[in-house]
């Protein structure tokens, strides 16, 4: 088949009105979609009509529901843009109410979606899904969270990059000016390991029950891992994520630190909260102006001229605890995000 064998027609009904392709073989649609700058630059899942109905059935949604609005370009995104996006990433009809949630969260004025997509400094969004869907779904949290092998995972992350390309017109080279970028604009999504953490969950923290699911968003920039391996006691645990910080530059509104299961081993038996964690990487993570200008960031100095302390995060709540990754090895992560957290600020909201 070549692709004068591809025709157009428009599909109009009471809830649906749209541009419906028609294809002799089925093999041709990944690589027209491919050619229309439609994809991440993989293949996709064909979004057939039927598959876009179960995943809308899955969420109880008709084709033309809003699902939200991007607040710069005033494009709106509908179920149906979600539906074929969530196909066209290999998501399960399942996944497509925490995709939805997803998008809900991504179109939060306080996220500004316009800026970390277009900016250069190529931020991805990091999907955090916590409470009873993540076990329901199967969302790693465990072995490789932020790598590839889990269907939930990968899908539900690619979803939502595909939607960013397709509902909103950021595509890379056009809207999207990232200089460099990182891998998790591919995908990146993630539970929280609640069975390793000593503490409630995140989305219990910001308010929501236990018994609730949520979806977080956060415009994060690469991570950086930290490795300890022989220290048990916290504070000597902690001290090795200082460097880490120190990359993230001063006064962050919000940043992420990602904790392990043998690190969070060794935090659990001395009996440390979040809030100490927090204590502890807030003053850890703390140097002089001069050193900070040194390094080549723009810190004022004080009004009288004398050296003062500046610190990473701004308060000590301004680090997000998650905990996550495999039972062996001693490596956590510290993930800035765009903008100091300021310029974008994470939204976490309920899986209806």
């Amino acid at each position: 088949m070549g692709r004068q064998s591809r025709r157009e027609r428009k599909m109009t009904g009471a809830n649906l009105t749209s541009t419906v392709l028609e294809f002799d073989d089925e093999s041709e649609i990944a690589e027209e979609y491919l050619r229309r700058g439609w994809t991440d630059g993989l293949p996709i899942t064909p979004p057939m009509p039927d598959r876009v109905r179960a995943c809308l059935a899955a969420g109880g949604r008709s084709p033309s529901d809003i699902v939200g609005t991007e607040p710069t370009k005033g494009r709106v995104i509908t179920a149906e843009k979600v539906a074929v996006n969530t196909v066209m990433a290999g998501c399960l009809p399942e996944y497509f109410p925490v995709v939805v949630t997803a998008v809900e969260a991504m179109c939060a004025p306080e996220f500004n979606l316009h800026a970390i997509t277009a900016s250069t400094m190529g931020a991805a969004v990091l999907t955090v899904v916590s409470g009873p869907i993540a076990k329901e779904l199967e969302i790693n949290s465990g072995v490789g969270v932020f790598g590839p092998g889990h269907r939930a995972n990968s899908t539900i992350g690619r979803a939502i990059r595909l939607i960013i390309i397709n509902a909103t017109g950021s595509a890379s080279g056009e809207i999207d000016k990232a200089t460099l970028g990182h891998p998790g604009k591919f995908s990146w999504c993630m539970a929280e390991a609640d069975e390793v953490s000593p503490w409630p969950p995140m989305h219990v923290d910001r308010g929501f029950d236990a018994g609730d699911s949520t979806v977080s968003i956060f415009a994060g920039l690469s991570g950086t891992q930290v490795a300890n391996h022989h220290a048990q006691a916290p504070e000597e645990i902690l001290v090795s994520f200082r460097d880490a910080m120190f990359a993230v530059g001063p006064t962050q509104k919000e940043l992420i630190a990602v904790l392990c299961p043998e690190h969070i081993g060794n935090i659990r038996a001395a009996g440390w909260s979040k809030s100490q964690v927090q204590q502890f990487l807030f003053e850890t993570s703390q140097r002089s102006d001069a050193d900070w200008r040194a390094a080549g960031e723009v810190v004022p100095a004080s009004p009288d001229g004398s050296s003062r302390m500046v610190p990473v995060a701004s308060e000590p709540d301004n680090v997000t605890i998650l905990v996550a990754g495999g039972a062996a090895g001693a490596f956590s992560s510290i993930i800035p995000l765009w903008g100091g957290g300021a310029g974008s600020q994470s939204v976490t909201k309920r899986i209806q």
